[in-house]
């Protein structure tokens, strides 16, 4: 199931909703839910319970479990037999609607590094000598700040402070569910899906702030500066282990990778994560840059203007424009 968040026009302005892609057109789950329900139990309140099931925010609905995912199971079979629910339609093509980040806000952002490829271009590059001993070991992370992620064809501004900008091609994964103190073998029941995830950088400031020992602040924290999208695609439709991973800038392919080789899956983060900490449904981590998946490797930096796609395969392409301040 590709999920996606998206606004429908409205006379009086944009109503946000969520749902999911299928056959090029957009479900939008509580109209097609309402109608699933009228037809099961006409004297229900199809559209009352269809909203407390579909909250117009992703974290919500996965926070609804096995019974939400069978909702829209539900959800997307009467939408292919019906076109409208009490006035509303139950999906658009998607010309018709604006794709949002799948999750506007996540609950927490955790961006891990687990491809060495790009540890050893990056310690090349920066004149580390090799990469940590303490990496190999360790899967350690930052923390990002929600209010800046954007989704698909949105712009991107650069930091007046930034010279250097920079992509980052990520697969993200969505937690799916509460838990703490999770076992490696017991963790993908914690995944709720994949996405793609452009950790847009400010390299010169990043490395201004490096020999501070504090991990990325102004690196890394700016508006529109964490890309999602476009879908969130549920786990058992979405193998990580060796997929496809392209960045283009203007159509010229600059990354032409793979998700296969990491040091540490994501079961492996879950249990590291999951010691003496919950984890919640809606969080957003991070694999780190796949090998070759920055400007940094190659040299070469963002301008204004340009256009950013990053394509995963099986999950879609995830566009942005860079603009000046």
């Amino acid at each position: 199931m590709k999920l996606a968040t998206f606004d429908v026009p409205t006379p009086v302005g944009p109503i946000r909703r969520i749902g999911a892609a299928v056959d090029g057109k957009l479900i939008d789950f509580i109209a097609a839910y309402a109608a699933h329900l009228d037809s099961a139990d006409p004297a229900c309140d199809a559209h009352r319970m269809a909203s407390v099931f579909f909250p117009p925010d992703m974290v919500a609905f996965l926070e609804t479990g096995k019974l939400g995912r069978h909702a829209a199971e539900q959800a997307i079979e009467a939408a292919q037999r019906t076109e409208e629910a009490f006035g509303a339609r139950t999906s658009y093509g998607l010309h018709e609607v604006r794709l949002l980040a799948p999750l506007v806000r996540p609950r927490v952002m955790r961006d891990f590094l687990t491809f060495e490829g790009h540890m050893q271009n990056a310690a090349r590059v920066l004149g580390w000598g090799s990469v940590p001993a303490v990496w190999y070991q360790i899967p350690s992370y930052y923390k990002g700040i929600p209010d800046t992620v954007i989704g698909t064809g949105e712009a991107v501004t650069i930091p007046p402070y930034c010279e250097n900008f920079d992509l980052e091609l990520e697969l993200g994964m969505v937690i799916g569910r509460k838990g703490t103190k999770i076992a490696r073998e017991d963790a993908e029941k914690y995944i709720a899906g994949y996405t793609i995830w452009n950790d847009f950088s400010a390299r010169d400031q990043q490395k201004r702030e490096g020999p501070l020992g504090m991990g990325p602040s102004k690196g890394k924290d700016f508006d529109g500066g964490n890309a999602i999208g476009p879908y969130l695609v549920t786990s058992d439709e979405f193998d990580p282990s060796n997929a496809r991973m392209i960045a283009r800038v203007n159509g010229e392919v600059w990354t032409d990778s793979s998700s296969a080789g990491r040091q540490f899956s994501f079961p492996d983060l879950i249990a590291y994560v999951s010691q003496s900490e919950t984890i919640h449904a809606g969080e957003l981590w991070g694999s780190g840059t796949v090998t070759g998946g920055s400007g940094l490797e190659l040299g070469r930096w963002l301008r204004p203007g340009d256009l950013v796609e990053l394509e995963i395969e099986g999950i879609g392409v995830l566009s942005n424009r860079v603009v000046e301040s």
